[in-house]
């Protein structure tokens, strides 16, 4: 009974790291979740406002090339859709951060117009700038 003194203080303390941890993960979450809410809802500003001034956006193509876009252009181009048009859903499988800095990877499934297209995975390089989760590089792979 005498160790309870010792033990509950460790337990409240390593409880704190856990939810530190979670709420952290969860802003990360919460970072990516914004860009593709911007795309569902056909939101030009919402999209560009998850992404660093200097965000870099790149694909793998089929034949193991890069391909790459400005954010500005495909912020413009979804804009231009009707809401529900562009529809990716993802899950995360892993997010890892280090103090700033956070990585996502997340396979997809992207529907245009609620018809199935493609599939693959996103990888997210997310940085913190003044206390705000941003991307600064995604990179994906698609095939049907």
């Amino acid at each position: 009974m005498r160790y309870i003194h010792y033990l509950l203080p460790l337990a409240l303390g390593l409880a704190a790291t856990g939810v530190r941890a979670q709420s952290a993960e969860d802003s990360v979450k919460s970072a990516v979740n914004l860009l593709f809410t911007g795309m569902k809802t056909s939101d030009a500003g919402m999209i560009s406002r998850s992404f660093t001034d200097s965000a870099i956006l790149q694909s793998v193509t089929d034949r193991g090339g890069i391909s790459g876009e400005k954010v500005k252009d495909f912020a413009d181009l979804v804009g231009k859709m009707t809401p529900g048009d562009a529809d990716e859903r993802i899950q995360f499988d892993v997010v890892r951060i280090d103090g700033p800095l956070a990585i996502v990877w997340a396979p997809y499934e992207f529907y245009y117009k609620g018809k199935y297209s493609h599939k693959g995975v996103d990888s997210f390089q997310l940085v913190r700038v003044n206390g705000v989760w941003k991307i600064q590089y995604l990179i994906d792979t698609r095939r049907k």
